[in-house]
């Protein structure tokens, strides 16, 4: 009868521990680290004093006090059926990302001088915008406005090629709002970005 019941027990268990999936948590601490990274190459040797990002906690532990006096298959049977986790990473040297990290390295330059009189400022999703036109020479409006076209083309399609990359399609929006956050805290004192309320404030 034990033999039996061992058997069905152990049948339970490969059963369950064949219909496992791995579920891959977004790693935002090396997100914000390849973040700061790449806004870092793009400002060049003049970038803000960024603001440490916030630590992530720890992932609080599961209390053990129930599982004490269950019997260990139970236990076993629990571990199985909770879903695994992966720890992710995140891959930022893909040939479509270093194209564009170098197209916009080289675009940053004749932007530079626009961040710095007010007229672009960056917004709360990770792009920007023409914030202040008439603060621009007549003969400098064209440019601006086909410059900040081209900048957020680019951050468009960087945030969305990293989740790419990395096999993760979903990331995208995660990835947009680490990088929306780190250009600002990246950035010099004195440039335009929005609130969370889509404000414009003066760093």
């Amino acid at each position: 009868m034990r033999a039996i019941r061992f058997n069905s027990i152990l049948g339970l268990l490969l059963l369950v521990s064949a219909c496992v999936t791995i579920n891959v948590y977004f790693p935002t601490a090396q997100a914000v680290e390849a973040a700061d990274q790449i806004i870092r190459d793009v400002y060049g040797k003049d970038p803000g004093q960024a603001k440490p990002a916030k630590p992530v906690p720890p992932d609080a532990k599961p209390d053990q006090s129930s599982r004490e006096t269950a019997p260990a298959w139970v236990a076993l049977l629990e571990w199985l059926v909770r879903p695994a986790e992966a720890a992710g990473d995140i891959n930022i040297q893909s040939p479509a990302i270093r194209a564009i990290r170098a197209s916009m390295e080289k675009r940053f330059p004749r932007l530079k001088p626009f961040y710095a009189s007010g007229v672009i400022g960056m917004t709360r999703d990770g792009l920007l915008q023409v914030r202040d036109l008439n603060a621009a020479g007549l003969r400098q409006r064209k440019t601006v406005k086909t410059q900040v076209a081209n900048e957020n083309h680019d951050r468009n399609a960087l945030y969305h090629e990293i989740a790419v990359a990395n096999g993760q399609p979903g990331w995208e929006t995660d990835i947009r709002k680490i990088f929306a956050r780190r250009w600002i805290d990246n950035a010099p004192a004195g440039w335009w970005y929005q609130d969370n309320k889509g404000n414009w404030r003066q760093k």
